[in-house]
């Protein structure tokens, strides 16, 4: 357990939505090291969950489906109850489909939608309200590169991304009179079981399309939300981590 972290009211207080795996474990691991209390939020994966919170004394796990709205609600009440403020949502859980648009059932599509995109409405509809009070927060959204450029086989993924970043400057401009920042960061290939499926050499020819010649680490999508996090002035943007894929 990381000692030198108390749980201590005067903390920033954050969110982590899909916050036991992959990308959101590093991004709790980066906040709670920077001294946030993090709301560890995820679904099924108990045990991962409960390590992070085990090893840090400034973690917090809640169990809470983000596309159901009720269960959404309850994680925002259970911050708000115990903490009394949210200062900062890390929208960052979601799931892929790797299907044809003829093989993608209209149920496919749907579920992709609320657990990708619903979700980020409906946490930022919960906490916005409160942060709009405190006249002060952040909101940073985990999209993806498909959402810019899309992604053969993964139209309904894609589309949902793609629908984050929208929101995300649109929020941007309607919250940033209450001093709310809202931001997206499109991640390109990282490292995480969510790419597992790849073969070495499909791995290979991402590789050779990357300017870096590299794959990227969950630790640099973890950098790029604490940058933001401690950025006063950057706002509705997109911020591209991938390498120079891109380019």
């Amino acid at each position: 357990m990381v000692e030198n972290q108390e749980k201590n009211i005067e903390n920033k207080v954050a969110i982590v939505t899909g916050g036991a795996k992959g990308i959101g474990a590093s991004i709790v691991k980066k906040l709670a090291q920077n001294g946030y209390i993090v709301i560890l939020n995820y679904n099924k994966s108990i045990n991962e969950a409960k390590a992070i919170e085990n090893e840090f004394n400034n973690v917090y796990t809640f169990k809470a489906d983000v596309s159901n709205y009720e269960e959404v609600k309850s994680l925002v009440d259970f911050t708000i109850n115990k903490f009394g403020k949210i200062d900062l949502l890390v929208n960052n859980a979601g799931i892929d489909l790797v299907k044809t648009i003829n093989d993608t059932s209209i149920e496919d599509f749907d579920n992709i939608l609320k657990n990708n995109l619903y979700s980020v409405f409906y946490t930022s509809k919960e906490v916005s309200k409160y942060m709009i009070n405190a006249k002060v927060g952040k909101i940073i959204n985990i999209s993806s590169i498909w959402g810019i450029i899309g992604a053969s086989c993964e139209m309904a993924y894609s589309v949902s991304k793609a629908g984050i970043d929208a929101m995300t400057k649109s929020l941007a401009k309607e919250l940033g009179p209450s001093n709310i920042q809202v931001n997206s960061i499109a991640p390109g290939i990282i490292d995480t079981d969510m790419n597992k499926f790849l073969s070495e050499e499909e791995k290979k020819q991402i590789i050779e399309e990357i300017p870096l010649e590299h794959i990227g680490k969950t630790e640099d999508v973890a950098e790029t939300v604490l940058f933001l996090a401690n950025s006063d002035y950057i706002t509705g943007q997109v911020i591209q981590v991938n390498g120079g894929w891109n380019v």
